[in-house]
């Protein structure tokens, strides 16, 4: 079972990171409202038209593998912090419309519009997901009581503070990983840009280098922000000889995770560095335009990296700031084993959806 529940928790983490690094999409739309030349624009738009389907159908993919592998999580989340959620869908719903009847003759609101609504997008959905993933880290007021379910008036679990997920977005360090992934995604948007018409437009060229350059400069302030307020703060961790629902909370406790796997802590400082390669070899050979693709790597190696720091080592990867019974590991909230097993060999088709993706990105990049 033990087994099972970390497997499932390390997919869950490989989603994660994928849909971090396809969030470039989002960042290339937060450009959009810029002044920019129709001609530059419209690159822009081709460039991410064919993409974007990709993170759309990733964000999805991970909510239906948390839903499967960890429905506690799901319905206490989910279910319970809805309005952060629920900004988050409507700003995808956004982008899904905008794409769809952006460029169609006859539309009622222009493209100037629909600009503005990937625009909107671009921005709060990543700054949401950021917020929503900070979480992990920093807690939620919410509180879960299994035998509500035989309550018939209310048969709810999970009980949250009146705001319902709002209060999440008024933390400043869940904004500090929210701007970090915004601003992330933004530098891997020109760094996309770049790859794909890179020596086609001087104009657009110097214009994508500036913008790595001044975004990169602004993630990479944000990013040393958010891991210095998450290596001194407190965490929780299980009890020694206790239940699975028993938590103490601990100083430092994200340092010791670090410190107490050495494996993670390597491949988070090879992620950085490889994003930090991106950015500064872009800068300083404006002739290469493979940026995006090291980049792209170690931003999958660093949440990778941080999903292990927040569920492993007896830490509750949902801790709850109001009842340390209540929060959330990989070991209380998991499906059973049965479920987890029959899930497991569904996930046998992985790797070919990972080849039907490489496949769709290299079709889709010809046009």
């Amino acid at each position: 079972m033990v087994n099972l529940q970390l497997y499932w928790w390390l997919l869950i983490a490989i989603l994660g990171a994928a849909l971090v690094f396809l969030l470039f999409v989002q960042g290339g739309q937060s450009m959009l409202l810029h002044r920019l030349s129709a001609n530059h624009r419209s690159m822009m738009i081709e460039a991410l038209g064919h993409k974007w389907e990709l993170s759309f159908t990733t964000l999805v993919v991970f909510g239906g593998a948390f839903f499967a592998s960890f429905p506690l999580f799901y319905s206490t989340s989910f279910g319970g912090a809805y309005w952060l959620w629920m900004l988050i869908l409507f700003s995808f719903i956004l982008q899904a419309v905008s794409y769809e009847f952006r460029s169609k003759p006859g539309n009622l609101f222009g493209t100037r519009t629909y600009d503005a609504f990937l625009f909107i997008n671009g921005c709060v959905g990543c700054v949401l997901l950021g917020v929503a993933v900070a979480m992990m880290f920093f807690g939620a007021e919410f509180t879960v009581t299994k035998t509500n379910l035989l309550d018939n008036a209310a048969p709810v679990i999970s009980t949250w503070a009146p705001t319902h997920g709002l209060e999440a977005i008024a933390d400043w360090r869940n904004l500090l990983l929210g701007l970090s992934v915004l601003f992330l995604a933004r530098t891997q948007a020109s760094l996309y840009f770049i790859n794909c018409f890179g020596g086609r437009d001087k104009d657009f060229d110097a214009a994508q280098h500036k913008s790595v350059l001044i975004n990169g400069i602004i993630f990479v302030v944000l990013f040393l922000g958010f891991l210095a307020v998450l290596l001194t703060s407190r965490g929780q961790q299980a009890v020694i000889g206790g239940g699975p629902n028993d938590f103490e909370w601990v100083d430092y406790k994200y340092l010791h995770n670090f410190l107490d796997m050495p494996g993670v802590c390597v491949a988070f400082l090879i992620g950085v560095l490889m994003v930090l390669g991106g950015i500064i070899g872009t800068i300083a050979m404006p002739r290469w335009n493979g940026g995006i693709w090291y980049s792209g790597l170690g931003t999958v190696f660093v949440v990778i990296s941080l999903f292990f720091v927040a569920g492993l080592c007896g830490t509750p990867y949902y801790p709850s700031l109001v009842d340390t019974s209540s929060s959330l590991s990989i070991f209380n909230s998991s499906s059973s084993e049965f479920t987890l097993t029959v899930m497991s060999w569904v996930s046998v088709i992985t790797p070919f959806v990972i080849a039907y993706i490489v496949y769709v990105w290299r079709a889709m990049s010809k046009h």
